[in-house]
């Protein structure tokens, strides 16, 4: 499964607006499919699939990211491996094309779970990562967006809450999850969301599921959403869709919080939960495979 962020997209107002949303997803869902029905693992698959997100500047993720209340671009990604929970995450990164590849170099090479700032460009530079000049990462739309954002000081809560993620389970029935972002327009310099937090925006277990979540950080922050969704198939034994609904629920009774979540659990099962007015995702079940921009919230 895949998403390209949860929120308002005002922008997209008919299937014209709406294709090349769809038509990105269609391309990195069968990417995905390939990698694994050639064998890969699920912790390739959500990278290689995260990664091309990133690279698409349609959405808030490495290039194409939304800018900080200075102008700059500052991203963060967490990546997390169902079978012995580990993981890797960085955040503030600035100049590096695909967070999500530096922080699968955090889990495989730093000792570390996650790394910020000039410690993770020093980690990425001992890595050998190239990396980009701003003008890579800034698209004109963005800069459009932040100028009217700041015009408007547009409050976050109206914000839409672009960000991007993949879940996948392989055929040895391993499962794995990424998320990354360029968080909040006009955010101040140093905000970190939930993107990179492990249990909040991005959680991986192979005794219950996989999920990547988007939308108002600060409140999968404090709910330590994906967790939540983990845990109540672990000791409710709910599956994917019970328990991605249920955490849904719980997240806008206790904090009012705006996003969704996608969910693949240990069985294979598939499911997509949001409660803002769209949510781009897709996924691929049983061989059968979507891609919708939804209108109107599905909990």
């Amino acid at each position: 499964m895949l998403h390209g962020g949860a929120g308002e997209m005002d922008h997209v107002k008919n299937e014209k607006d709406a294709a090349p949303y769809l038509a990105g997803l269609r391309a990195y869902l069968e990417r995905g499919r390939e990698i694994l029905q050639t064998g890969g693992s699920a912790l390739d698959a959500v990278e290689t699939c995260t990664a091309l997100l990133e690279d698409d500047p349609l959405f808030n993720a490495g290039r194409g990211a939304a800018l900080n209340e200075r102008g700059r671009v500052e991203l963060d990604a967490g990546i997390m491996d169902g079978r012995g929970l580990n993981a890797g995450a960085v955040a503030q990164i600035t100049n590096i094309a695909n967070p999500v590849r530096l922080a699968r170099r955090v889990m495989a090479e730093s000792g570390h779970v996650l790394l910020a700032g000039a410690g993770a460009a020093q980690f990425a530079a001992s890595q050998g990562v190239e990396s980009v000049p701003d003008g890579y990462l800034i698209t004109e739309r963005r800069l459009e967006q932040y100028e009217k954002a700041r015009a408007e000081k547009t409050p976050e809560r109206d914000q839409s809450h672009g960000t991007v993620g993949a879940v996948a389970r392989d055929r040895s029935g391993d499962l794995a999850a990424a998320t990354s972002t360029g968080g909040l327009v006009c955010k101040k310099p140093g905000r970190i969301g939930d993107s990179p937090l492990i249990g909040a925006g991005v959680y991986a277990d192979n005794r219950t599921c996989a999920v990547s979540a988007t939308g108002r950080g600060e409140d999968f922050m404090r709910t330590v959403l994906a967790k939540y969704i983990a845990d109540l198939i672990e000791f409710n034994r709910l599956d994917a869709a019970s328990a991605s609904q249920k955490a849904m629920e719980y997240l806008d009774k206790r904090v009012n919080g705006r996003g969704g979540v996608i969910v693949i659990d240990k069985e294979g099962c598939c499911s997509a939960r949001f409660n803002t007015r769209t949510m781009i995702h897709g996924w691929i079940e049983q061989g059968r495979a979507a891609t919708v921009i939804w209108t109107g919230p599905s909990a």
